[in-house]
């Protein structure tokens, strides 16, 4: 039979009904054609004659269903059963064999119609022939050269990657149990307990946080015996724990009972209902107490099991944790490395250690505060949570001199690294320890200023390894009582205000170190912690050396006094013992972890119940502050940024309103700006044309040799008799001075000169739209570099046969030459001459005409003066060629004659006098013969032979005239081509040592405008990256 809708119909209907309608036709078939309701009728009964005929043909005729009622035929006799048995099986078959036809029907229409459906979604798709030439031809070029199938096929199958990869799904589930287990047995723990969960949760997360690991991992399902091993541990831990509850409650009540232990607070047991203690007779205290000692014992062993067995676990999950940090450092899931959330934390808090702030935005960003008297193991502490001896060490000296930024992370590798720095140092090789250790000593005595013990300057440093918990700790220098010799006078009261300030933060975790060997009345950081946080909010107290006080007191209840809050008036969250090793700076970390597991197994403060198992170990301690730290970063890290954000609009209000139209550069872009506008300036120097330099050169070496020219040589010269002596005298005077001060003094000017020149060139540029504020650091970068630069003087002997040879020439070859010393010599006299008139005027006072225009009048020795001076004047007109020098007599004739008119005059005044009034004689004489000389040259040229008119000292200035344009040459050629040079790489070296100098660019550029540009900088790096932490810290949870 044949399904057409919900209808069912015979062969014969099926042949009626059209190939194309299929199985999708939902009508019945017998109102196709009136012969199937002819076929139909013939077997209907005639019981319900109001129903219609193909409703009952289709009850009775539906898959499965009886078959149709036919005329019974005649049994035969004695075969009644065995007949309808074998009709039965018939009936059976034929309804098999019909269901095979109507599967077999089925699937052939079924697939043509699906065929056919298929070919109406080809016809409507486009034909995409035509657009072939979009995709690049390398790609059809790879399709045929590359065989696809032998990639896939030599690709490895997902159980053989997931039989390398760990099973992280089976240590996430151990974990969450241990979790959960914790959460509810250990829930009255101080933080221990809460260290331990953080420890737990971390790593239950990490494996969760592992998409590829985690399905490639429920790819391979878990054999019966891993399912066996998982559940049997955990039963283990699970009974474990309930036998430490119960022995404890034990011990309790048999303490109780025998009234040799305090009683302790009710803790609730889930599993057991404690059960009332009877009073015990006194007659069996002794056995009580050794029953207590017993369960004491035996619950120690219990607690150190549980404790082995959970370090086994963490140790597990270290090893797997590592080995996933490797894959994911090679690169195996080919993922991009991001920053690690601690290390952007991290960052904040170096860019926050530099940021002086203006606007009350300080830093209350958490991080843990070591803090301790000194030799109290707080660099010991440090070391053991960081796995490594990384800090110098020495007995009883101070070593820790500047605080110390340790910022702990996990990684594949145990490597350090500064924040400054590139070097990476493998703490698994003693020899990168010796090197961090003398690096960080080196690091500390470098930040201590001259005359100083300790710095503030902080030392950043980066520590990454395998189960390392990740934190910010700071460790401080130690408190002192006593400043010792060789130290500072304020080095006391230095490292308690360097304490101060990082305790002073409302959201730092202060970690107090206290020395346990030492008595407790000797603390002096106890009273410093109570005074920065009264309540004990934020503080963990960690008692050290615990190995030496159970030896040294004499009353081990002093111990649990301190580690219960009791002793010290100060108050903590939690309160920690730990061993930090023997005091050997040889011991490794794991010998040390060793002793100390081994001293408390033993300790019978742990024994006697004087210290929780919770309390003890520097692993215990550094899961509690890594749990503390993070929470109290997740509580503030916001309310930061906010403080930030709003710091931020208050300077860009401000950057806006004072300074519109200027970019926002900070200071070491403003250094950057006037180190290229410096290096332009000495770039333009280079450019001076050889006749500027020249023309200046002689004129300033002229200046300066001009009045030992007139005063030493030309006057001396000038009151000889003949022109033989007057050229011996001048030879001579310009040998000597040649050979010892002509040659310093022209070096002399040319230094000079470009200094000059170099400050001139700086002041032109300056005027050029140049921005104030780099005034101060160009003339500290041009007196530094004039400083520095050193003239080169091993040329100083060629100068010196240069000049003598330019001195000794007198011949003058042409009539310009000649016009030109006349020229020269004739300013030289006049300028002389200029200013003596002005020496003479100011020595007899004002004239007539200015006492009566001027309403001024001379005072009695400007009238002295006058009237030698005309006395003086006389005697000249009576003596026109009289010597230089006045002798004995005419002294005294003159002064006797002064005082004849009233004027008592002394001799010295009267000598002074006589040199300016004969100097001024003898000038207008040399004036009135070089006036003369002007046709002179004639005469020279037959050397002056027949002729009353003698000019040597033309050819004497022509000699200087020479002299000086020679001199003036050569040091213009050992300018140009080497001090230019070297003055322009010293301004580059003074650059380079005052970028690198931020003290000094922090002294030449200043103002309100670079300092508010810092601050911008510094508080918008700061805000971007708290809000980076954050969203990383939420994606973390």
């Amino acid at each position: 039979m044949l399904r057409a809708g919900s209808t069912v119909a015979c062969s014969a209907c099926r042949n009626l009904l059209p190939s194309r309608v299929g199985l999708r036709f939902r009508m019945p078939l017998q109102k196709l054609h009136p012969l199937s309701c002819a076929i139909h009728h013939c077997f209907s009964p005639s019981t319900n004659p109001q129903r219609p005929p193909h409703c009952s043909a289709a009850r009775r005729f539906t898959s499965l269903s009886r078959l149709p009622i036919r005329p019974a035929k005649a049994r035969r006799g004695g075969h009644g059963r065995q007949q309808q048995r074998n009709f039965w099986a018939a009936r059976l078959a034929a309804r098999l064999l019909k269901l095979r036809y109507i599967l077999l029907g089925s699937a052939v229409g079924g697939g043509y119609t699906a065929k056919k459906t298929y070919d109406e979604w080809k016809d409507m798709l486009p034909d995409l022939s035509e657009y072939t030439w979009i995709v690049p031809d390398f790609v059809w070029e790879l399709s045929e050269n590359f065989d696809l199938d032998k990639l896939t096929s030599a690709l490895p199958e997902m159980e053989e990657i997931a039989k390398i990869l760990p099973d992280m799904e089976k240590i996430g589930e151990n974990f969450t149990f241990l979790k959960s287990l914790l959460s509810s047995g250990m829930s009255s723990e101080v933080f221990g307990a809460s260290g331990l969960r953080l420890l737990l949760e971390t790593a239950s997360e990490a494996s969760l946080k592992a998409p590829e690991i985690h399905s490639a991992t429920a790819a391979v399902p878990e054999s019966g015996d891993k399912q066996f091993k998982k559940q049997g541990l955990l039963r283990e831990l699970i009974l474990i724990q309930q036998q430490i509850q119960q022995h404890e409650e034990e011990v309790w009540r048999a303490a109780a009972a025998s009234n040799s232990w305090p009683p302790p607070e009710p803790r609730p047991n889930p599993a057991q209902s404690p059960s009332p203690t009877q009073a015990p007779n006194p007659k069996r205290k002794s056995s009580d107490k050794e029953k207590v000692d017993q369960l004491q014992e035996e619950l120690l062993r219990t607690q150190m099991k549980y404790q082995r067995m959970l370090e086994r676990l963490e140790k597990e999950n270290k090893e797997l944790r590592k080995v996933v940090l490797q894959k994911d450092d090679k690169g195996i899931h080919q993922r991009k490395v991001k920053k690690s959330l601690i290390d952007m934390y991290s960052e904040v808090l170096d860019i926050l250690s530099d940021y002086d702030s203006n606007y009350n935005t300080q830093d209350h960003l958490p991080r843990v505060v070591v803090v301790g008297d000194q030799s109290a193991g707080k660099t010991s502490v440090l070391e053991m949570i960081a796995q490594a001896r990384i800090f110098p060490r020495g007995s009883g000296e101070m070593m820790t001199r500047s605080p110390v930024k340790v910022t702990l992370s996990e990684g594949p590798h145990h490597v350090a690294m500064f924040k400054d720095s590139t070097r990476e140092f493998d703490l698994g090789k003693e020899e990168d320890l010796a090197a961090l250790r003398h690096e960080i000593e080196l690091r500390m005595r470098k930040s201590v200023k001259e005359g100083q013990t300790v710095s503030a300057e902080t030392i950043s440093l980066n520590v990454k390894g395998p189960g390392i918990q990740r934190m910010v700790l700071v460790d401080l220098p130690g408190v002192i009582s006593t400043v010792t010799t060789g130290m500072a006078t304020d080095t006391k009261d230095t490292i308690f205000s360097i304490s101060r300030a990082y305790m002073q933060n409302p959201n730092a975790i202060i970690l107090c170190i206290q020395d346990g060997s030492v008595d407790a009345e000797r603390s002096i950081v106890t009273d410093l912690v109570s005074q920065m946080d009264p309540h004990g909010r934020r503080t963990i107290f960690v008692l050290t050396k615990v190995d030496l006080a159970e030896k040294n007191l004499a009353s081990p209840n002093r111990i649990q006094q301190i580690v219960e809050g009791k002793l010290f008036p100060m108050k903590a969250l939690g309160y920690f013992a730990v061993v930090t090793g023997k005091g050997s700076s040889s011991e490794s970390i794991e010998s040390i972890k060793d002793y100390e597991e081994d001293f408390f197994q033993n300790s019978r403060l742990l024994r006697d119940g004087m210290l929780k198992a919770h309390q003890v170990t520097t692993k215990n301690l550094s899961l509690a502050v890594s749990d503390c730290f993070w929470k109290m970063v997740r509580e503030s890290v916001e309310q930061q940024a906010d403080a930030f954000k709003a710091s931020r609009f208050n300077l860009e209000t401000e950057w806006k309103n004072n300074y519109p139209r200027l970019r926002e550069l900070d200071r070491n872009e403003l250094f950057e700006k006037a180190k290229n506008e410096i290096l332009d300036e000495v770039i333009s120097l280079s450019q001076v044309t050889p006749k500027h330099w020249e023309s200046i050169l002689q004129k300033k070496l002229w200046e300066r040799v001009s009045t030992h020219v007139i005063e030493n040589i030309y006057l001396p010269a000038a009151q000889t008799m003949n022109s033989g002596t007057f050229n011996t005298t001048v030879d001579i005077k310009l040998k000597q001075w040649t050979d010892k001060q002509l040659p310093h003094k022209a070096l002399e000017v040319a230094w000079e000169t470009l200094q000059e020149e170099f400050a001139r060139f700086m002041a032109e540029y300056k005027g050029k739209d140049q921005d104030d504020i780099f005034d101060k650091l160009k003339e500290a970068v041009k007196d530094e570099s004039i400083k520095r630069h050193k003239w080169n003087e091993s040329a100083m002997d060629s100068l010196r046969v240069i000049q003598h040879n330019a001195l000794e020439d007198r011949s003058i070859t042409d009539k310009p030459q000649w016009d030109s010393a006349i020229e020269f010599m004739e300013e030289t006299l006049q300028s002389r001459l200029k200013d003596t008139e002005s020496v003479i005027a100011d020595m007899v006072g004002p004239n007539w005409k200015q006492r009566w225009m001027s309403w001024t009048n001379r005072t009695p020795e400007q009238h002295v003066r006058n009237e030698t001076k005309n006395e003086l004047e006389r005697l000249l007109k009576l003596h026109d060629d009289h010597t230089a020098y006045l002798a004995n007599d005419e002294v005294t004739t003159v002064r006797k004659n002064l005082e004849a008119r009233g004027v008592e005059v002394d001799p010295v005044l009267i000598k002074d006098t006589w040199h300016q009034l004969y100097r001024r004689h003898f000038l207008q004489k040399s004036l009135f013969h070089c006036n003369l000389c002007r046709r002179g040259f004639y005469y020279y040229q037959r050397h002056f032979v027949d002729s009353e008119l003698e000019c040597n000292d033309v050819v004497l200035f022509w000699r200087i005239q020479r002299m000086l344009s020679i001199t003036a040459n050569t040091l213009r050629q050992q300018l140009t081509n080497t001090e230019v040079r070297r003055l322009e790489k010293n301004v580059k070296e003074v650059l380079e040592d005052f970028g690198e100098d931020s003290e000094k660019k922090v002294q030449l550029i200043t103002g309100r405008r670079v300092q508010l540009a810092e601050d911008l900088k510094k508080v918008r790096e700061i805000q971007e990256k708290l809000e980076a932490f954050i969203e990383a810290l939420h994606k973390e949870k």
